[in-house]
């Protein structure tokens, strides 16, 4: 009970820290931009570019750098919720789809031993840096069927020697990583819950099984705290960012251009604690800007039938506005080869989808356009800001392709029908609650069948539509 309560009052203090730091620095670091003239040698328009260019570049690193030194999660051992639920928020857009098992990874000093057991169940294994690119993890991912055996794993830095025996070596291309594995509840529309969470427990870190832990340790609204800090505690929010870049025991090495990006910021920033209020209100703007574009960047960037769609997830390359944009709506998403995920704001005529609409919204996938997937294909609802599973009275947080009693039309298409209560005459399986106001929703399709329109970026959900 004593360690529970320790988790418990950490999380308090860090929210409550969160909400200090807004609050407090809100009345003292942001000031009409009319109050002094831009100071600096660079004058105001320098401060602001930077500051935009400077914010979208690493701005996913704020996000990994607060989740693995302020969240209660240990390096080299996988952790995960013991369920998903609208408590969730440490990391957006959560799926209630697979059992989760994730780790910071260091190593920098030693070998990491990865143990990863026999299983019929499919699992998916994500290797990403701290902005969220991702590479080859060297543990393959499987499909059902394919986990017969066994394997061991001595993960590895860069430069380290790889004389090891007894586990096959995998050399990590930086010290620090993120790792994932991502462990399907259901083959087929069969519940193998109990399998999954089986082999979930019996990842080993070192020889450390995967610890599960209750959902509430998972609850600080990471997301929700960098949108605050940049709209109200700007100058404070980049305080913090700078820090995360300077952090060489996180921060990769820093290419050419992001090393003169952050020498320049810092030569007018300093630390933040001298500027006038002309350069404090020429900050803020640069930072307001670049979280703005980032957003209108992810809502803008919709299909024919308003689906927000990337191919591009963890493969950017120079695309450091796509990068910052999808950390903040779908952090540690997969790459295409893995899963699609698309998500809607808007119905098809481009309103905003609002669930205080009496009627609702209905989604139905024609028969022959009904997404092919390997694995399964979900639709989970979200809150606007947060990205969370949104609380309703029968914790139903999904409707998908293993969703038990989900019924087809008479002509095979497939109909969902978001609204807050149930329909007359829509049976339960086919319905997807919602909340009273706005939100969102995510389609994600796991196991890309390879050459598909999926694969090939020619297939669009259909429109969400006004009942």
């Amino acid at each position: 009970m004593q360690r529970r309560n320790g988790v418990r009052s950490r999380l308090t203090r860090l929210a409550a820290l969160a909400a200090a730091a807004v609050v407090a620095v809100a009345l003292t670091s942001v000031a009409p931009a009319s109050a002094a003239p831009p100071g600096g040698n660079n004058g105001g328009k320098d401060i602001a570019s930077t500051t935009e260019n400077y914010l979208t570049t690493f701005y996913p690193i704020w996000f990994t750098h607060f989740q693995t030194t302020e969240l209660p999660v240990p390096v080299n051992h996988f952790i995960g919720p013991n369920e998903i639920s609208p408590v969730y928020q440490a990391v957006v857009a959560i799926n209630d789809d697979t059992l989760y098992a994730s780790s910071p990874l260091d190593v920098g000093d030693d070998p990491v031993g990865v143990v990863v057991p026999a299983t019929p169940v499919a699992y998916s294994v994500l290797l990403v840096d701290p902005y969220g690119n991702v590479y080859p993890s060297g543990i393959p991912s499987r499909k059902a069927g394919e986990g017969t055996e066994t394997l061991e794993y001595a993960l590895i830095g860069p430069d380290a020697s790889d004389d090891l025996l007894g586990a096959e070596v995998v050399r990590l291309p930086l010290e620090h990583m993120i790792m994932i594995f991502r462990v399907d509840k259901h083959i087929g529309t069969e519940d193998v819950t109990a399998e999954a969470e089986t082999f979930r427990t019996g990842i080993l870190v070192n020889g450390v099984p995967t610890a599960v832990k209750p959902v509430e340790e998972f609850g600080v609204p990471v997301k929700t705290i960098a949108d605050e800090l940049v709209r109200l505690a700007p100058i404070e929010f980049l305080r913090q960012m700078q820090v995360a870049v300077a952090d060489d025991g996180w921060t990769p090495p820093l290419t050419r251009q992001e090393q003169k990006l952050s020498d320049d910021f810092d030569r007018l920033f300093g630390d933040g604690s001298g500027l006038t209020p002309g350069e404090r209100a020429q900050f803020a703007q640069g930072a307001r800007s670049a979280h703005d574009a980032l957003i209108a960047n992810y809502l803008d960037h919709r299909g024919a039938t308003n689906w927000t769609h990337f191919t591009n997830i963890g493969e950017w390359k120079k695309n450091v506005l796509d990068r910052a944009s999808i950390t903040e709506f779908c952090q540690y998403c997969n790459t295409i080869e893995t899963a699609a995920y698309y998500h809607a704001f808007f119905d098809g005529n481009g309103a905003p989808l609002d669930g205080s609409n009496a009627n609702g919204y209905v989604l139905t996938f024609p028969a022959d356009a009904i997404p092919e997937a390997e694995r399964f294909w979900s639709l989970t609802a979200y809150t606007p800001q947060a990205i969370q599973p949104i609380p309703n009275a029968i914790d139903k947080y999904v409707v998908a392709s293993y969703t038990e009693g989900l019924q087809k039309n008479p002509d095979g298409s497939i109909s969902i029908y978001m609204s807050v209560t149930q329909p007359d005459g829509v049976p339960e399986a086919n319905w997807l609650p919602v909340r009273d106001g706005a939100f969102n929703v995510m389609l994600r399709i796991y196991g890309v069948v390879p050459k598909s329109d999926i694969a090939k970026d020619k297939y669009l959900p259909p429109a969400i539509q006004q009942r």
